[in-house]
Parts: structure tokens; C-alpha cells; sequence
């Protein structure tokens, strides 16, 4: 609580009209219209985190890892679910690009978000926590074509916005990806189940063994729905085909269904000795699956380990559970081995840094020959979209659907796509977010009254770690997720991470430094030398959102005939961030004392022409 108080901008101590202050004075800083000297004037604003920017779904994270360090838990997921109806699943499964640029990494390192994900998700499950029910009725149907993250996502969104949807699944259960490509011991199906379940109970219509097998079933949903979103995912495995000649003719499996039969639990017997190929979370699925099943694996990647796309962490936890590791390398062909086996010729690799974005071309390394003996080989190097089944009837680019990138619309009016389907960008997270912006989309071409495509922020106009104030944040170590031993692991399938305590998932949230939130800590008004800056809820329009004066610094009024800058909040910001403070222009000279006390990014200088 701030003790400061200050004298109003007018009164006795005020210069009169004309009157010339003298050197020396006893009056207050008021009576020098410093705002003469400006050439800028600080802007109080909420502004993007970089863990905002870097989400693909659009989560305001600053905002429910606040609620998370004040014990309210509940309005934490609630805020959390207003883009990501499956915290549960992301909290286990997401490569958590918001912990890329996170500006605690100033002081030590990052903010444990993906694990405080996971605690808020478990949480909810656990307390029975139920989605916001859709507030209204559009009188529209949209179709969702795939049942997996961004099928799934968008019907969320769709349902919540006042529509109603049917999703179209071709499998006997929902979930794609989450189901039938993850492995338990990552992702239970349990979870997966529970965050369904809480999203059907919207009022969502699901048809299950219904794939949308042809072209005119395709125009049949167009004739008889609204609107239509394709989200089939990408289904068809890539595969190596000099490999499966000769001595590897059946031996050679794809990733996705050896995974999709450890799901199922009717992964055949392959032989004692495994090599995977490939170098992404997918191949580690492969690898620790196969190891759990007590096969010997090896992985051969052509990406060096600090470049491939695996998560680290997955990759240390594969070389803990006993997978050999061959990295910057490739399986250039296969023979038959002496004991009935295979015999696999691989050689060191570079690559080819000139290769067109998107494309690995391995250069052979001299002298870099070396063989490994398999039973069976199963290519772990992504899969494609099988887009057959519809025909010229949609603009394709590199055998991805053709979409508006802002929009998701393909090149059929009144339908959208998003997903792997569409995307490069093979995350569970990018599929969710996708789903997000095409519902929004699709409202928006059904002329719903309040849609907005929602943007994404870029990462040059997020507060940097140039702008935020390490000097008030403490030195603290980060909570770390608690995984099992790796020779517990082994015996099965069970989860291996376990989620945050609340005692830690409270300590974690407290190392969030809340970039561009302004937490009215009053540094910027305790701080002005001219007494520019003063505190108000109403100059912002903040409402109940702004404490008393015995919460913080006494609030005043502008005081009349004064001339004001106050900020509005940025569009999609959120109800509780400010700002809660105005300047006075013409005692505010500019200074930038208020930006370079604000420990959080959220006060900046704008230039003004006076």
C-alpha cells in the first residue's frame, strides 16, 4: 500500500494566469508546467506477452497464472478455456512455444506455463468443472468434417458463439490425434474421455463411422448445413520406398499404425530388435512404446539432436528408458542379415542448409558408414492428408487443402479448413488454434452480430526482456514437474509426469513476472518527479476493476481545465488489466522515469508533436 499523497494540480499553491514562478520556491511541483518540454508522454496500456504471442491457441496467460497465484483456481480455467476447451490435454501433450520467449529467462529461467496448464486442467476434471453454456441461438448449422483437436476445437467455439454443429467422425470414437496417435503413458485416454465428454454436454451432435468418403457427400453437407469445416487430419504415413525393396519387403511398418495398435493394445509381435526412423515426437512415441513392450530400439534421425524436432525432454527420457540414439544420420538401404534379420547400411549425415524451406536434403558424410541390425523398421516421417475423397472440388498447394491464412477459407464458398489438413505446423496446439480462428471465421461469414477473427499478435510488438524491470522480482528456483523413474516407467503404460501441487503450481505462478499487465503496483505514480501521473478508476473506465484509495494510492479526479492522457485497454484485453492511471499533460515533461520504473512493460513513450 502506498503512503504517498499528493496536493491536487490546482490550488493555492498554483501559479496564477501569467504569474512567472520564482527560482527558489516553497510551493509544489504544480506550478511549472513542465508538460512544456515534451516531446512524448507515457502511454499506460495492457500490451501482448510474448507467451501470449507465442501461443498458437491465443491464450491470455499472464492473466489466469495471476488468478492461479491468488488460490482462484476456478476463474483460472474458466479464463483458460476461453480459447483451449482441452487444458487437460495441452497441459500434457503441447510443445509449449510459450515458453520460448519468456522474459523470466532474465533473471533465471522460464515459467513452468505448460505444467500450470496441466494442474488447471487436472483440477478441473477432478472438481467436475463444467464449460460455459452458449448464451443464445443463431438459428444456423454448421457441419464439422474430423473429430480430432481441430475439428473438435472449432465445434467448441461454434457451439459457444450460438450454433448448432454435428461432427462427422469416421472412427467409432472422437479424439483423432489425442486417441489414436499418443501414447498412454503421455496422454491417458482417460483424460481424453473427460475433456470430450465436458465439451459434448454443450450440445454438440456427433455422428460416429461417418467419413465423408466422396466429393458429393461433401456437396450434400453444403446443401443441407450453413457452413462447413474440414478437419480430417493427415492420415496417410510418408514412407520410405527403397527401404521396403528387396530384404525389406513387409518388414517395413509406418509409425502411425503401430501406434494407433499399441492404443488398441494389439501391437503384434515384430521381432526383439527395432529401428525407428525419424527424428519428431512421433518417433519417440515409437521408441519408448516399443521399448515398453520390451523390444531393443535404436533411432536414426537425420537431424542432429539439438536440431530435431523432438522436445528435449522427450528425447532424454527415450535415452533414459535405453533407446540408442543415432543422430545426423540415415538408413541409405537394407540387406538380409546372416541371422534371418535385416542388416541396415547407414552413413553420417550433414545437411544441406541451401534446401528449399520445409526440406531435408542429407549430404553423406565420408568415412561416416556404419550398420545396425533390426528385425523391423518402422518410419516415423509424417504423414499427409489424403485428400482423394473430394476431388477437384478444392484448391490444393504442396497436398494441403488451399486456405485464406487469416480466414481458413478454402476455395469453396462456405467452407473452411484448418488443422493438418492445411498446416505444415503438425502440433496439437496449432490444430486447436486453428479450429479457434476458423470458428470465429465461419461466425463472422454467417454474419454473427459480435464475431471477430482473432488475431495473432507479433512477437516485435510484445513487451521484450529489454523492457521489463528485473531489479523488482526475486531470484527464485522453477517447480519442476515430477517424472517417474525411468525403470518404473518401463513396466507399462501409466502416465510418467505428474502434475504440480498446488503448493508448487502456486509458488510456479508466483515467477510470472505478468508482462504488459499493469497490477497497479503505483511505481509509476509514486516515481514522477512533476506529480503527472495520477490514479483513477473512471479516467479508464476500469470500473469495479480498480481498487479503493485504501488499497492503493487515493484516487482523484482530474481536476478541471487540466488537460488528460489516459489509455484505453487493447482490444481483447482483459476486463481486470487497467489501465488504472492518467497523466497530466502539462506537468508531464516526457521524462520516461514512469516506463523505466514499471517492472512489467506496461507504461511506454509515444512521441507527440506540442
Amino acid at each position: 500500500m502506498s503512503e504517498v499523497t499528493r496536493r491536487p494540480a490546482t490550488g493555492p499553491a498554483a501559479a496564477s494566469p501569467g504569474e512567472v514562478p520564482t527560482i527558489w520556491t516553497t510551493g509544489w511541483t504544480d506550478i511549472f508546467n513542465t508538460g512544456t518540454w515534451r516531446a512524448a508522454t507515457p502511454i499506460h496500456e495492457w500490451r501482448s506477452s510474448p507467451c501470449h504471442t507465442d501461443c498458437p491457441i491465443g491464450n491470455t496467460i499472464p492473466g489466469w497464472i495471476a488468478n492461479i497465484r491468488e488460490g482462484a483456481y476456478q476463474e483460472a480455467w474458466l479464463a483458460l478455456v476461453e480459447t483451449n476447451p482441452f487444458p487437460a490435454v495441452t497441459g500434457r501433450v503441447c510443445h509449449h512455444p510459450c515458453e520460448g520467449h519468456c522474459n523470466r529467462e532474465v533473471i533465471e529461467t522460464v515459467v513452468g506455463i505448460n505444467g500450470l496448464e496441466h494442474f488447471l486442467g487436472d483440477r478441473a476434471l477432478e472438481e467436475g468443472w463444467a464449460l460455459p453454456a452458449p448464451v443464445g441461438s443463431q438459428g444456423k448449422r454448421v457441419a464439422v468434417v474430423g473429430g480430432g483437436p481441430a475439428g473438435l476445437s472449432c465445434a467448441y467455439h461454434l457451439r459457444r458463439l450460438g450454433y448448432d454443429v454435428t461432427v462427422f467422425e469416421a472412427r467409432d470414437e472422437l479424439g483423432g490425434l489425442l486417441r489414436y496417435g499418443i501414447p498412454e503413458y503421455r496422454l491417458a485416454a482417460g483424460v481424453v474421455d473427460a475433456e470430450i465428454a465436458r465439451l459434448l454436454d454443450l450440445g454438440i451432435e456427433v455422428r460416429l463411422g461417418a467419413p465423408v468418403a466422396d466429393a458429393a457427400e461433401l456437396e450434400a453437407l453444403e446443401a443441407e448445413y450453413d457452413a462447413v469445416f474440414l478437419g480430417v487430419g493427415a492420415q496417410q504415413a510418408k514412407m520410405l520406398a527403397h527401404l521396403e525393396d528387396g530384404a525389406g519387403a513387409g518388414r517395413v511398418l509406418d509409425g502411425l499404425e503401430y501406434l494407433r495398435r499399441c492404443t488398441e493394445g494389439v501391437a503384434r509381435d515384430l521381432g526383439e530388435r527395432m529401428t525407428v526412423i525419424g527424428g519428431g515426437s512421433a518417433a519417440m512415441d515409437v521408441a519408448r512404446s516399443a521399448r515398453r513392450l520390451g523390444h531393443t530400439v535404436s533411432v536414426v534421425a537425420l537431424e542432429s539432436r539439438a536440431t530435431m524436432p523432438a522436445q528435449p525432454e522427450e528425447i532424454e527420457q527415450a535415452l533414459e528408458e535405453g533407446v540408442a540414439l543415432f543422430d545426423g544420420a540415415m538408413v541409405a538401404a537394407v540387406e538380409a542379415g546372416a541371422d534371418g534379420g535385416l542388416m541396415l547400411n547407414c552413413v553420417k549425415v550433414t545437411l544441406d542448409l541451401g534446401a528449399p524451406a520445409g526440406e531435408l536434403r542429407p549430404v553423406p558424410v565420408e568415412g561416416g558408414e556404419f550398420a545396425l541390425a533390426a528385425d523391423v523398421i518402422v518410419t516415423a516421417i509424417g504423414q499427409d492428408p489424403d485428400l482423394a475423397a473430394f476431388g477437384d472440388g478444392l484448391a490444393v498447394e504442396r497436398a494441403l487443402l488451399l486456405t485464406e491464412p487469416t480466414t481458413l477459407a478454402t476455395s469453396r464458398a462456405g467452407v473452411f479448413a484448418g488443422g493438418d489438413v492445411a498446416s505444415v505446423d503438425r502440433f496439437v496446439s496449432e490444430a486447436i488454434g486453428a479450429g479457434r480462428r476458423a470458428a470465429y471465421s465461419i461466425a463472422e461469414y454467417l454474419n454473427h452480430p459480435d464475431a471477430c477473427i482473432p488475431e495473432r499478435p507479433k512477437l516485435e510488438d510484445s513487451v521484450n526482456r529489454t523492457e521489463v524491470n528485473p531489479f523488482y522480482f526475486e531470484t527464485t528456483e522453477r517447480r519442476e514437474r515430477v517424472v517417474a523413474p525411468a525403470a518404473e516407467r518401463l513396466t507399462g503404460f501409466d502416465e510418467t509426469i505428474s502434475a504440480y501441487s498446488t503448493e508448487d503450481a502456486t509458488a510456479e505462478a508466483g515467477r510470472c513476472m505478468s508482462c504488459g499487465f499493469c497490477v497497479q503496483c503505483d511505481n509509476c505514480f509514486v516515481f514522477c518527479p512533476d506529480m503527472a501521473v495520477q490514479k483513477d478508476a473512471s479516467a479508464a473506465g476500469a470500473e469495479s476493476a480498480a481498487p479503493s484509495a485504501s488499497e492503493g494510492a487515493p484516487a482523484t479526479a482530474p481536476p478541471a481545465g487540466v488537460r488528460v492522457t489516459a489509455a484505453v485497454p487493447c482490444v481483447g484485453a482483459p476486463p481486470d488489466s487497467g489501465p488504472f492511471y492518467f497523466v497530466l499533460d502539462q506537468y508531464c515533461k516526457g521524462c520516461g522515469l514512469c516506463v523505466t520504473e514499471c517492472p512489467r512493460g506496461a507504461v511506454r513513450l509515444e512521441q507527440v508533436n506540442l
